[in-house]
């Protein structure tokens, strides 16, 4: 079993993008008026979260053991990094996390980075147990690739 170790490196890199650890506070606000919509523009735009420890070893036995935690839509997740392969299971959660990133089809999004992840449901290839790939324009992500997410080593 290959065990991709992406917490250090991961760490440096989301450094300067504060993603790490947690969404950033807000500076307090000047008046209530201005804390308000401070807080509010808080709590529906939530930044994409290193985790270090969280560990995830895949159907084909490769592991890991930090992620990025990140908003989603709701949708299909890909056995392979393109338009057309077959779905193998479906996100229905829309905070979810994801171990590397690769290159595959344009997509929607405008470019062609998709995301390696484990659905919340399983639809097809049982064996596969629901890993695979989900574009980037299904996430809410600062840039893509999410700076200091490893590539994928297979891709």
């Amino acid at each position: 079993m290959k065990r991709i170790s992406g917490g250090a490196v991961l760490a440096t890199a989301v450094a300067a993008t504060g993603l790490v650890g947690a969404a950033a506070v807000p500076a307090p606000a000047a008046d209530t008026a201005t804390a308000t919509a401070t807080a509010t523009a808080t709590a529906t735009t939530t930044a994409c979260v290193m985790r270090e420890g969280s560990a995830h070893t895949d159907w084909t036995g490769m592991s890991w053991d930090a992620d990025i935690l990140c908003d989603n839509a709701q949708g299909d997740v890909r056995l392979q990094s393109f338009t057309s392969s077959p779905v193998v299971g479906r996100m229905v959660t829309t905070r979810s996390w994801f171990v590397c990133w690769k290159v595959g089809d344009q997509h929607a999004g405008g470019n062609n980075i998709w995301y390696y992840t484990q659905a919340d449901e399983v639809v097809s290839r049982p064996t596969a147990k629901g890993w695979g790939y989900m574009p980037a324009v299904m996430l809410e992500t600062p840039q893509d690739p999410v700076p200091g997410l490893p590539k994928c080593s297979w891709g």
